[in-house]
């Protein structure tokens, strides 16, 4: 899901080739996803066949022919649901949707989140719930609430960084009307 959300969101921006999209995310995104060069050839294809992206062979000068990706708008609706499944998504794989949160509105945005804080909150709440163990065992539990309520924490932030940018939007449409 992530993967493809990663290629979709890329191709919104406009057409371009294969190696373009794999250039951009080794340059920009390696430290955020393991997306192979094979790899994003292979969802293109996939996604392609789902009439999610279109392609096209193009030829500049006496270079060998380039495949050309385009979104679809059946592509563009298939990003506004991995988007939105993304940022409400508590696994950690969801961050992808992350890097496109401008695509929705702002208090969308902030409702997705805050599903996602809620129910990090509620695992956050099931870990202090559980019982002591000795050694390794409480290790990992006090590891995965200390992850939670970092997540939590953050989440706060982002929550309250998109309810204030929607508060000046809406103070400056006030004053233009």
């Amino acid at each position: 899901m992530n993967r493809e959300l990663l290629l979709l969101g890329l191709l919104r921006q406009g057409a371009t080739h294969g190696y373009q999209l794999h250039d951009f995310i080794e340059r920009n995104l390696a430290f955020c996803t393991d997306l192979k060069k094979a790899t994003a050839y292979a969802l293109l294809d996939k996604m392609q066949a789902k009439g999610w992206v279109s392609a096209e062979e193009v030829r500049e000068g006496a270079r060998p022919p380039k495949r050309v990706y385009r979104l679809t708008p059946a592509g563009e609706a298939a990003f506004q649901q991995l988007l939105r499944r993304s940022l409400s998504a508590t696994d950690e794989e969801s961050d992808v949707g992350l890097a496109f949160i401008d695509a929705l509105p702002a208090d969308e945005a902030r409702q997705l989140l805050a599903q996602r804080r809620d129910a990090l909150a509620q695992q956050l709440a099931a870990f202090q719930a559980a019982p002591q163990h000795q050694g390794g065992y409480q290790l990992l539990i006090e590891h995965q609430m200390y992850r939670l309520r970092c997540e939590v924490a953050w989440l706060d932030k982002v929550i309250a960084r998109l309810r204030a940018r929607h508060s000046r939007r809406a103070a400056g449409h006030k004053r233009t009307a």
